[in-house]
């Protein structure tokens, strides 16, 4: 059972996911209009996955693809499955 306090949000999930991407486009010192331009979106779609808001499971992937991120996502996930499992 999960504390009250424990359970995040779906809004703060995105807006920490959106943040993590900003970072990374800032790290590559890169604006959004340039990364935009990289993965054949509009700069208003990269603005949105940034700010946590409408933003689809293929932009978020196409960014982590693009930063080298996607190894590390998918680590954590099987991290995840394996614990879920191992509850069985």
């Amino acid at each position: 059972m999960h504390n009250m306090f424990d359970v995040l949000t779906i809004k703060e999930v995105k807006i920490t996911i959106g943040g993590w991407c900003k970072q990374l486009r800032k790290e590559a010192n890169m604006s959004q209009q340039e990364l935009a331009d990289e993965l054949a979106m509009s700069r208003i779609t990269i603005s949105n996955l940034e700010n946590g808001d409408n933003c689809t499971l293929d932009t978020l992937l196409k960014v982590l693809q693009y930063y080298d991120q996607m190894q590390g996502l998918y680590q954590f996930i099987n991290q995840k499955s394996e614990v879920t499992d191992s509850l069985y």
